[in-house]
């Protein structure tokens, strides 16, 4: 399978429903809602931004026989909350049973997500990764606690739009990898490249994978060096062998 999305740190996205609510300032420009209320009434999205279910979609990973990173409902927070709890275990169940795939699930809602994986004993073994998004240092140190009391064997942050600097290194040890990047489109916030250099030091520090989507480019994925060169590591042991073999060259 190609790549199909422009989201650079993932190869495909996979939205078994679209939909979601703002809940801190990281969500004031968001993109999922650009693109689905520019498409309201069509077949994609008949409700525009409110929550809609895709039955349709949910089995796709098993259809999908290349291993391949999947950004699992990148138009949504998997725990939504709104969502009917037989339909996310359906979910689930597509990720348990589909695990030649790493899926890469990113939530603003750390809290409901750790109740829900432990009232619905939801397994999570090392191909179903899980992040929070941390745009601020208020909402790293709200997030990042409660991702940590989770039991996935991997672990990341998603530091976009970064709105200021964070300092990460009191979580560095639960953590797996951490992406960054500034806010784009017409009324993007700027970012300061320093604040990138910190949370890349961070994770040189402390040996955690780094990868840094963007700086402040009006397209999204359009400014991507930092200090001369692309940042696009993965955790190594979750790593292809063809990305090793980019690595070493």
């Amino acid at each position: 399978m190609p790549k199909e999305t422009g989201i650079e740190w993932t190869e495909h996205t996979w939205n078994a429903f679209s939909g979601c609510v703002k809940v801190s300032p990281g969500c004031d420009n968001c993109y999922a809602e650009t693109i689905a209320n520019g498409r309201w009434g069509s077949p994609a999205f008949p409700n525009g931004f409110d929550l809609t279910l895709r039955p349709h979609k949910v089995r796709d990973p098993m259809k999908w026989k290349t291993p391949s990173r999947i950004f699992v409902n990148s138009m949504s927070d998997l725990f939504l909350g709104t969502v009917p709890v037989d339909y996310l275990v359906k979910i689930w169940d597509t990720m348990l049973k589909a695990d030649w795939h790493q899926y890469q699930i990113l939530t603003k809602r750390p809290i409901p997500a750790a109740r829900l994986i432990e009232d619905l004993n939801l397994d999570l073994p090392p191909h179903i990764w899980l992040g929070v998004s941390v745009e601020s240092q208020e909402w790293a140190d709200q997030r990042i606690p409660a991702l940590l009391d989770i039991p996935a064997k991997v672990r990341f942050l998603s530091c976009e739009p970064l709105l200021g600097p964070v300092d990460i290194t009191p979580y560095m040890d639960g953590l797996d990898w951490v992406i960054d990047g500034g806010e784009s489109g017409p009324k993007r916030r700027p970012a300061s490249y320093d604040w990138f250099r910190s949370i890349r030091d961070q994770c040189q520090t402390h040996g955690i994978a780094y990868f840094h989507k963007q700086g402040n480019a009006h397209l999204s994925g359009k400014d991507r060096i930092l200090d001369g060169r692309t940042w696009d590591e993965y955790p190594l042991e979750y790593v292809t062998s063809s990305e090793i073999r980019h690595m070493v060259e």
